[in-house]
C-alpha cells in the first residue's frame, strides 16, 4: 500500500485494473487501517475517474455474494448520500411507495455515514432483521413487493471499511459506489447524486450496461429531487432539467425536509408520511422521486401520470400496507 500512496500523493491515477486489485485487497484485509483511511482520503481530496471507480465497482461485483431472483422485473432507487443536505430518508419512502403500485423493489441500503440516518438505520429501527438469505429475500418479495439488501452483508470490503468510514464521518468513494453495486443486479435502477460531475460518470459507466436507469441531480446539490429547485434527469435516451411545477409542485424551502436529529426522531418522520400525516412538502419530496422510479420501469407514461400512481400508493396506503408487510414477514 505504501507504494500505492505515495503514487497517488504525486497526483496521478490509477488504472481500473489497479483500482480493481486495491480494493480486492482491502476486502480481504490485507492493508491496516490507516492505510486504508489514507486511502480513502486521497479521494475525498479529489475527484474520482472513470477508470477508477469502474475498477472498484467491478471488484465489488465480483466479490459480492450475489442473489439470485429470477422471474422478477426489479428496480433500485437509492442516492449515494454525501450531498451534507441531512434530509429524511426520501429514497427509502419513494421506495416503498414505488412497490405500494404493484413493482418488485430490490432496495439497496447501508447506515448513515455522512448523515445521522441511513436507510439500513430506519428499517433497523422498526425490527427488521437484516439477512443475506436469498429464500427469505425472494418471501419479501413475493409477500411485500420490496426486499432490502443491507450492504455490509453482501460485500466483503464494505464490511471491512465500515468502522473506517464511521470513524472519518465524511463522504467517500463508497458513496459514489452503494447504488452500482446492488447484489440482486437489478434491470432498472433510479440513482440519485451529490454533484453534476459524479452524474456524468455514472451515465458514461451505465450506458455500459444493460439497465434501464434515470441518474439524477438537483443542481442545488441533492442527492434526490428536493423540489427546492430544478433538478437534472439523465437516462438510457435521455437529458432534461425539470422544475418543481414540471412535477405539479411548488419550490418549497429547504428546512421543509429536514430530517429528524436522532434515529427515533427520523423514524417518526418516516411512519407519519407513510401513516398519511406528512406535511405537503414531505409528501410532495416523495412523489416526485417515486414517480421517477415508475417512469423509470414504464418510460412511455408522462410525468403527470406517474405522480397519479404515486400518489394512489401514498395517500391510499398502499405504500404503509408494503411496509408492514415488509417489517412482518
Amino acid at each position: 500500500m505504501r507504494d500505492i500512496l505515495n503514487y497517488l500523493f504525486e497526483h496521478k491515477k490509477l488504472s481500473r485494473m489497479d483500482a480493481y486489485e486495491v480494493l480486492t485487497n482491502i476486502s480481504k484485509d490485507k492493508y491496516t487501517e490507516s492505510e486504508v483511511a489514507a486511502f480513502l482520503s486521497v479521494y475525498i481530496m479529489r475527484s474520482i475517474t472513470v477508470d477508477e471507480l469502474a475498477g472498484f465497482r467491478d471488484a465489488l461485483l465480483d466479490l459480492c455474494l450475489r442473489i439470485n431472483l429470477p422471474g422478477y422485473e426489479l428496480i433500485d432507487m437509492c442516492g449515494t448520500g454525501g450531498d451534507g443536505k441531512d434530509t429524511f430518508n426520501i429514497s427509502t419512502l419513494a421506495s416503498f411507495v414505488v412497490a405500494g403500485t404493484g413493482a418488485k423493489v430490490a432496495k439497496h441500503g447501508n447506515y448513515g455515514v455522512s448523515s445521522g440516518c441511513g436507510s439500513s438505520n430506519v428499517i433497523e429501527y422498526f425490527g427488521y432483521k437484516f439477512t443475506n438469505d436469498e429464500s427469505l429475500l425472494k418471501k419479501d418479495i413475493e409477500e411485500a413487493g420490496i426486499c432490502f439488501l443491507h450492504a455490509p452483508l453482501f460485500h466483503p470490503a464494505m464490511k471491512a471499511v465500515g468502522p473506517i468510514r464511521k470513524k472519518l464521518r465524511v463522504k467517500t468513494f463508497f458513496n459514489m459506489l452503494g447504488p452500482m453495486v446492488n447484489p440482486c443486479f437489478p434491470q432498472n435502477q433510479v440513482v440519485g447524486v451529490f454533484s453534476l460531475e459524479l452524474a456524468r460518470i455514472y451515465n458514461y459507466i451505465y450506458q455500459q450496461t444493460n439497465k434501464k436507469y434515470v441518474i439524477l441531480h438537483s443542481t442545488d446539490g441533492y442527492d434526490e429531487i428536493s423540489l427546492t429547485g430544478n433538478v437534472k434527469l439523465i437516462s438510457n435516451s435521455s437529458e432534461q432539467i425539470l422544475s418543481p411545477e414540471e412535477f405539479g409542485f411548488t419550490k418549497i424551502e429547504q428546512k421543509e425536509i429536514k430530517g429528524g436529529s436522532s434515529i427515533p426522531e427520523s423514524a417518526k418522520i418516516f411512519t407519519d408520511i407513510l401513516e398519511g400525516k406528512g406535511t405537503t412538502a414531505q409528501n410532495n419530496v416523495v412523489l416526485a422521486n417515486a414517480a421517477i422510479g415508475i417512469k423509470c420501469l414504464n418510460q412511455n407514461k408522462s410525468i403527470a401520470d406517474c405522480i397519479g400512481e404515486a400518489k394512489d400508493s401514498l395517500f391510499g396506503k398502499k405504500a404503509l400496507n408494503t411496509f408492514k408487510k415488509l417489517i412482518n414477514t
